[in-house]
């Protein structure tokens, strides 16, 4: 019986995660790792483990480093769990490393489940979001050209945290400026918040989760 590294940080997502588990198997058995080092030292301990990675939530410098502890124990499998994950992320790591399954939070509980019995035979499961993206790149309904140029440099400032006046200051331009460039960003994208901005730059790849969860 393989034991499962939940490698995510949201409480309620280990929670929930281990009630899958344990529909599937009672007697699974079930380790947490709350930061890269502690999932280091559980693969050291189960190195054929698989392990339930949520990225976004992780303390990876870069998907590089990722896919590099991940290479360093060849017998365990990985899932990628997450909310969002950027398209050249994703491209970029099931190019890099075609055993890696990606699978949602947001997919339908059967192909969750799917995905940890999948995981627990070595066997690869991509779902259809991280599908679309490998085989012919991703449609948006929001299309990113709706912004300028100028515009998507103010989403990424926006999206790394960045408030106007600091923005305004690193791009030598007025406060009214970078206002308004944020008014209109709001406007063609039809938001009302910087979070709804940021999920609308994630998905078409404007930032990428590499570098907004450094």
């Amino acid at each position: 019986m393989r034991t499962y590294i939940l490698a995510d940080n949201q409480d309620i997502t280990r929670e929930g995660l281990g009630a899958l588990l344990r529909e599937l198997n009672p007697a699974v058995k079930i380790v947490t790792a709350k930061n890269r080092s502690l999932l280091q030292i559980s693969l050291n301990t189960y190195p054929d483990a698989v392990v339930i990675l949520d990225y976004t939530l992780f303390d990876f410098v870069s998907s590089q480093q990722m896919l590099n502890m991940k290479q360093g124990v060849k017998d365990s499998a990985w899932i990628l769990f997450s909310e969002e994950l950027g398209v050249h992320f994703l491209r970029q790591v099931m190019i890099s490393d075609p055993t890696m399954s990606v699978v949602m939070k947001h997919d339908s509980k059967d192909n969750i489940l799917i995905a940890l019995q999948n995981a627990s035979y070595n066997s690869v499961y991509i779902c259809d979001y991280a599908e679309q993206i490998l085989q012919s790149g991703f449609s948006f309904t929001n299309k990113p050209d709706k912004l300028t140029a100028s515009e998507k440099i103010i989403l990424h400032e926006i999206a790394l945290g960045k408030t106007t006046k600091e923005i305004a200051w690193e791009k030598h331009l007025s406060f009214h400026t970078i206002n308004s460039h944020r008014k209109n960003i709001f406007r063609k994208l039809e938001v009302n918040s910087i979070q709804e901005a940021i999920k609308y730059a994630i998905r078409a790849g404007l930032i990428d989760l590499t570098d907004y969860y450094i």
